[in-house]
């Protein structure tokens, strides 16, 4: 009975070639030049990438809708969204701010989401979704630009200052954007590509996946 030669991974650090050996679930492989991480078990990996990145859509939607804060300032109420606050900023001249916020906050968290879901839930049922390797170089190179915590620290800072003049009621949307920054979060520390195609490579030698 032939052995199948072991597979080769490159460091991502030193670009160091290296075998990949078997690991106990929860293990971790470090590369024997520079110590960074190669690789980790995890078996139930994609499963909660799939899981967070639901849970982001869901909040991610509420944080779109609901109002971020409510300003009251000598008894005039007022309440403010994304949204609004984009168009106010284009409205006023800031063009620059105003793409920036609606690239970062908005657009390049919501193609995030929706490509984790693409690609993992098909997996989840089975079913290879087209283009995965376009789907996950486009994820690799849109990850830089999603600053929801960026945003999030800014609206804070925006809070703090404005407490002393008016009275700030924190919006239903501004909690979602709390919780959309830790399931974020919590999807690109679980998410491994390398884990797609191991999953969708043992799955089709066993003849469980479909095209």
């Amino acid at each position: 009975m032939s052995m199948q030669p072991a597979k080769l991974i490159a460091c991502h650090e030193c670009d160091l070639l290296q075998r990949e050996i078997h690991l106990p679930t929860g293990g971790e492989a470090h590369c024997s030049r520079c110590g960074a991480l190669l690789y980790r078990s995890s078996p139930r990996s994609l499963d909660n990438s799939l899981a967070f990145a639901l849970a982001a859509a869901i909040l991610f939607v509420i944080a779109n809708i609901y109002p971020l804060l409510g300003i009251e300032m000598k008894g005039n109420p007022n309440a403010t969204h994304l949204f609004g606050a984009v168009r106010y900023l284009w409205d006023h001249e800031m063009h620059l701010i105003a793409a920036l916020t609606c690239i970062t906050a908005v657009l390049v968290p919501a193609l995030e989401i929706m490509m984790m879901i693409y690609l993992l839930l098909p997996l989840r049922f089975r079913v290879i979704p087209a283009g995965i390797p376009l789907i996950l170089r486009i994820l690799q190179g849109i990850k830089p630009w999603g600053m929801v915590e960026v945003f999030m620290l800014g609206i804070l800072v925006s809070i703090v200052k404005l407490s002393d003049t008016s009275t700030i009621i924190p919006g239903v949307a501004l909690w979602s954007f709390g919780g959309l920054t830790l399931m974020l979060a919590a999807v690109a520390s679980s998410f491994n590509p390398r884990d797609v195609w191991n999953r969708i490579e043992q799955r089709v030698e066993n003849g469980e996946y479909n095209e």
